[in-house]
């Protein structure tokens, strides 16, 4: 499968999305639940139209966006030596983006589920996918962990990505064992999300501060 059939997979899902809000607008009511809080209870509306075209365009717009990146990027080249994992993110995303989107609509025309544990599960997806790209990533100024010593040194980027990879996946198996928590649940996903964002920071910094100094007996 090439770049071009990726993203039309991606695309599909957009579709599909589409096709859901068409085929239940006319039994959804004028007001659809749209916000759930920790504990799983409703606590947000949005009118119907935004409801059910919100998600499919924002999706439609970020895949222009994710098209975009690879031919505008000054290390496009980079880009190129990963892009099936790039490409099979956008499909992983759109794909994420889709079941938010059913979730909402078999919601709010009567299917009795807990919303959020659907969001955990959707995210425990993305996050271990994240982590298989970060892990795969080389050096460009539009994915991965962009710190300006990840950016200014190859060596910082490959180890500080190799972290960032092992974290992520990390977040998304704690994610799923959050399920087990009720309302505790979200901090499952929250708490180690910020914690991988501050470690692979603060490691590129470290890492990068090393290297300077001259030192190059330094691992994950």
């Amino acid at each position: 499968m090439n770049t071009r059939q990726r993203f039309g997979l991606a695309a599909g899902f957009v579709a599909l999305a589409g096709i859901l809000s068409l085929l239940a607008a006319p039994e959804l009511p004028a007001l659809l639940v749209s916000n759930w809080g920790a504990s799983g209870e409703p606590n947000g509306t949005l009118p119907k139209g935004i409801a059910l075209w919100l998600f499919p365009a924002l999706t439609a717009a970020l895949l222009v966006v994710f098209a975009v990146i690879p031919r505008i990027d000054p290390l496009r080249e980079n880009i190129a030596a990963f892009r099936p994992y790039y490409d099979w993110f956008v499909v992983v995303f759109a794909g994420y983006m889709l079941v938010l989107h059913a979730g909402i609509i078999a919601f709010n025309l009567g299917y009795e589920f807990d919303f959020t544990a659907l969001v955990l599960v959707a995210a425990a997806g993305l996050f271990y996918y994240v982590g298989v790209l970060v892990a795969h990533a080389e050096r460009n100024w539009f994915v991965g962990i962009r710190t300006p010593w990840t950016l200014s040194s190859e060596a910082v980027w490959r180890r500080t990505h190799t972290l960032g990879g092992r974290l992520f996946k990390l977040t998304a198996v704690l994610t799923v064992v959050g399920l087990f928590f009720g309302e505790y649940a979200i901090f499952f996903l929250v708490v180690p999300a910020l914690f991988a964002a501050v470690v692979t920071v603060a490691y590129s910094y470290y890492l990068y501060e090393r290297i300077e100094d001259g030192n190059t007996d330094v691992g994950v």
